[in-house]
């Protein structure tokens, strides 16, 4: 907004045949202070913002016209109540064009529709909406009677004394929680740091294993719910055969020994100890063998695979290198 415009906005700004003389610039322009609202006043009507105090029904279209709904209502003088004046609102619903006329009642406190709308009753308990229930038009009126009022203490007193507790316990509360604001706030921030700190090294060690979704902490149940799980015994029999069968194989490549070969039709199917224990000494005494023909008779070039098999050739062991 440029400077003019800011100054026309504010009325600031005085034209150039403007003189002091003419009063201010509403009186110089001929215009009301308040505009477009006061184009009524010489009816004694003026243009408001009136909200709805409470849930109605449009006479026009039964439509529901919620409680804080603003109209603009021509605001007019209508009588007076003692000192106190009568204002009567009229507007127009915005549903169905509808005129509704309301007007305040200070004798109740209250607004009363006159025409073009009807209340909605709306009735709820006073101990289900927590609220006070108010005494009855009776009962206030009984009020004014000293005798009455005199009789109904004593009762206003036990109940004032039944209350008492309560209203102590919830009051002694809300002072032990206003006590000490700073040392409640600063530990329920300390929480919430040491929790943000927790899931970004869940997080991150989620990552590190390559799991797309969080991991909650290990706790005391599934420790005892893992201990107590026991696998099957063959399980655990196959398992030890097979790597105990690993470590007895050879890791030379097999080939016909005279002297050593050893059948596995000769042993007894149901000794598989006795059967593992042959095994692991044939691989030594191959793995010796092999290691003697290779330091004292042969060196293996570079570009070669060598297996190595220890025979006899007239009486005596030699190496055979077999290029692969």
């Amino acid at each position: 907004m440029s400077t003019l415009a800011a100054a026309r906005a504010d009325n600031f700004y005085y034209p150039p045949e403007w003189t002091p003389e003419q009063g201010s610039l509403n009186k110089f322009h001929g215009q009301h202070p308040l505009r477009e609202r006061a184009r009524k006043l010489d009816q004694g009507i003026l243009i408001i913002r009136f909200e709805m105090p409470f849930n109605v029904w449009c006479a026009g279209c039964r439509s529901m016209i919620a409680k804080g709904v603003r109209f603009n209502a021509e605001k007019r003088q209508v009588g007076k109540y003692y000192s106190t004046t009568i204002w009567s609102f009229k507007m127009k619903a915005s549903c169905c064009r509808q005129e509704i006329e309301i007007q305040t009642d200070p004798q109740n406190c209250e607004y009363v529709i006159i025409s073009g709308a009807e209340r909605k009753t709306e009735v709820f308990d006073a101990e289900d909406a927590e609220t006070l229930l108010l005494p009855s038009e009776e009962d206030r009126n009984k009020l004014a009677d000293p005798f009455y009022r005199l009789e109904h203490m004593g009762e206003d007193v036990q109940k004032a004394k039944d209350v008492e507790p309560l209203l102590v316990r919830m009051q002694r509360a809300s002072s032990l929680k206003h006590l000490r604001d700073y040392s409640h706030n600063k530990a329920l921030r300390a929480r919430l740091r040491d929790q943000k700190k927790r899931i970004a090294e869940e997080a991150a060690f989620s990552k590190k294993i390559g799991l797309g979704i969080r991991l909650l902490p290990p706790s005391a149940e599934d420790a005892d719910a893992a201990t107590a799980v026991n696998f099957a015994h063959k399980f655990e029999v196959n398992r030890r055969n097979k790597r105990a069968a690993i470590k007895a194989s050879s890791i030379f490549s097999s080939c016909p020994t005279s002297g050593n070969k050893l059948s596995d039709k000769s042993l007894p199917s149901a000794d598989s100890e006795r059967r593992l224990h042959l095994l692991a000494k044939k691989r030594m005494m191959d793995a010796a063998a092999a290691q003697r023909c290779v330091i004292g008779n042969f060196r293996p070039s570079s570009k070669s695979l060598v297996s190595v098999s220890p025979y006899t050739l007239g009486g005596k062991k030699s190496a055979v290198a077999k290029p692969l």
